[in-house]
């Protein structure tokens, strides 16, 4: 069984920036729904990707509450991994289909984070007040903002919330559009 390096090196490459990038984009989320910044969780997410994002600040101004310079990190990372791959590989791609991938490829990496998530928080659901871990009101906190507008229209059916189960499949059904 023989390998290709290219196969080896793409894999590596796109693995590191993936890792580096997701937690970039927990970071902007747990900012979103205002999670308790002194969680172990939330000073990991930000220790780690201080070094970048900090320095866009200084040049990328916020837009009411929306993090832009997180985004552009993001944005800039997931481009750069892109670049790297197809320059090392036997594919090319021109700087705009460049944009364009990087741009799908975040929003499946959003919606892949929400279909985990959800899942993890359906799970925890089971245990009740037994799961003490310091991620687990977290990943309410998160799923919370997506699950509320299915929780507006779909009423607890005797005391069984479905609202995700409808989540999952309106999440599973954006990634299908995007090609995933």
């Amino acid at each position: 069984m023989s390998g290709s390096p290219y196969a080896a090196v793409s894999y590596l490459i796109g693995t590191l920036i993936d890792l580096y990038v997701a937690a970039i984009l927990l970071r902007l989320l747990l900012q979103w729904v205002r999670a308790d910044f002194y969680n172990p969780l939330c000073q990991f997410l930000v220790k780690v990707t201080n070094p970048v994002v900090v320095p866009l600040r200084r040049v990328i101004p916020s837009i009411g509450a929306v993090d832009t310079a997180s985004i552009v990190a993001m944005l800039l990372l997931q481009g750069f991994g892109v670049f790297l791959i197809t320059t090392l590989g036997p594919a090319e791609m021109s700087p705009l289909q460049i944009v364009v991938y990087s741009c799908i490829k975040l929003l499946m990496m959003l919606l892949l984070t929400y279909l985990v998530l959800i899942i993890v928080s359906v799970i925890l659901s089971w245990f009740g007040n037994r799961a003490r871990h310091p991620i687990v009101p977290l990943i309410y906190q998160l799923t919370e903002p997506v699950l509320r507008p299915f929780r507006k229209v779909i009423p607890p059916i005797a005391g069984i919330d479905l609202s995700p189960l409808f989540a999952l499949i309106a999440i599973r059904f954006l990634m299908l559009l995007l090609g995933w």
